[in-house]
């Protein structure tokens, strides 16, 4: 009963607040983070009613299956945008910019951190500068995607942003893994290089191989189905299958072997996107499944950000930092990126901003950090705190970056009901 009627607050609370949203031009992801702040554990889960709010962060982790089969389906959304006939036109110009504005801001907020440092070494160490800037490369998928699809943008800038964001996460990845074997081999002075150099790429190609096995497989058994009820169903199944095996983690010849949800998902999308015939009907038809699951995602996002971080000056003021010094390493290096692929100037001009919100990875690895030791846990907190501020702000930023490009163009007033009234007229 707990559970139910916690969904269902959540899910309410999330609505309701996209309604107010709306009237003031805000993004509705906006509106669900907000939604899950106020019945998070810092406002109505003070009351301590179980269900009528969530009364601490365990009660909001205990959901957190739902928040991983939900990034698996924005995953997928994005799998969607690696069509080869699109590709073709624009696949080498969003490589070129998703690998080159990650590393260049991992470079900029490594330099910043690690003056941050030398002013202050007695409060932050050198590990968890390096540390910190493999976390800036990463991009939030989910927020983008869902400013993308409320507003229906579409343009030259949209078509380039959401492959980049999906290469950000892959290269995030392999950098983070990277710089924490370099943190932890400056505290240890040992070097571990499989750890450093083996695992991260290993994570990465098993992540996609699991991805592109199950999309074969997905696309073959869609095949005996013919309905549109059976095969959204063998749709769900395969997502809840991925979802399920990147979950796994074991040991190969003293080789960590682990995998990204968001990457095998992902290449379960591109797979069957380009080899399923009207792969668009059937994902548009996930697309409306999932939209409560993604409101519940966010709500659910917005209950777990910790707002007693806004009680430590230091983690408040090393925060500002990091969230500057990240900001102006994503407009940055995207700006120099897409002049250098030659993209228009709309796509220079604004590409950068749509670039800053961050969460999913991100806060996987914060969790990580955190095994890190004490060092760890600054960089988590740290990590949470940019997360607070780019979740609330970055949609925003993201619809007005798109709408300056001309990605997203002013509609007037729609309503579901008053459209199945004109259509039921038009029959009689």
């Amino acid at each position: 009963m707990q559970i139910l009627i916690a969904l269902s607050v959540a899910l309410l609370a999330g609505l309701l607040l996209s309604r107010l949203a709306k009237l003031l031009s805000l993004p509705a992801v906006t509106a669900y983070l907000v939604a899950g702040v106020l019945i998070g554990p810092y406002v109505l889960g003070t009351i301590g009613v179980p269900g009528l709010g969530f009364i601490s962060h365990d009660d909001v982790k205990s959901y957190s299956l739902l928040c991983d089969i939900a990034l698996g389906f924005i995953a997928f959304s994005i799998g969607n945008e690696f069509r080869l006939s699109e590709l073709k036109t624009i696949g080498k110009q969003a490589t070129i910019i998703g690998i080159a504005q990650a590393l260049f801001t991992t470079i900029v907020v490594d330099i910043v951190m690690i003056a941050v440092h030398f002013i202050v070494p007695d409060k932050f160490s050198l590990s968890s500068a390096i540390i910190l800037g493999a976390v800036a490369a990463a991009t939030a998928p989910a927020a983008t995607l869902m400013v993308v699809k409320q507003y229906k943008a579409k343009g030259k800038l949209t078509d380039l942003l959401l492959p980049i964001v999906a290469l950000d996460d892959a290269v995030g990845l392999v950098v983070f893994a990277i710089s924490f074997g370099v943190a932890r081999a400056l505290n240890s002075g040992a070097v571990d290089i499989i750890s450093i150099a083996v695992e991260p790429i290993v994570e990465v190609v098993m992540s996609l191989l699991l991805g592109a096995a199950i999309g074969f497989l997905f696309t073959l058994t869609e095949q005996f189905f013919h309905s549109r009820s059976k095969r959204l169903a063998v749709s769900v199944s395969f997502l809840f299958l991925t979802v399920g095996f990147s979950m796994l983690k074991f040991e190969i010849f003293g080789v960590n072997v682990a995998f990204s949800s968001l990457l095998s998902c992902m290449m379960l999308g591109a797979v069957f996107c380009n080899i399923c015939d009207f792969s668009e009907e059937l994902m548009e038809r996930v697309d409306r499944w999932s939209a409560p699951l993604l409101i519940l995602f966010f709500v659910l996002s917005g209950a777990e950000l910790e707002l007693k971080l806004f009680k430590e000056p230091v983690i408040v003021i090393i925060g500002l930092v990091y969230i500057i010094s990240r900001s102006l390493g994503k407009y940055f290096g995207a700006m120099l990126s897409t002049k250098a692929t030659g993209c228009d100037k709309n796509t220079v001009k604004y590409l950068g901003i749509t670039l800053f919100p961050q969460a999913g990875v991100a806060l996987g690895m914060a969790i990580k950090a955190q095994t890190f030791g004490p060092e760890g846990i600054i960089v988590a907190n740290i990590t949470l705190f940019a997360v607070l501020i780019y979740e609330l702000i970055g949609p925003l930023l993201t619809k007005i970056a798109l709408t300056k490009s001309g990605d997203i163009k002013p509609e007037g007033k729609t309503s579901a009901r008053e459209e199945y009234k004109k259509a039921a007229e038009n029959k009689k």
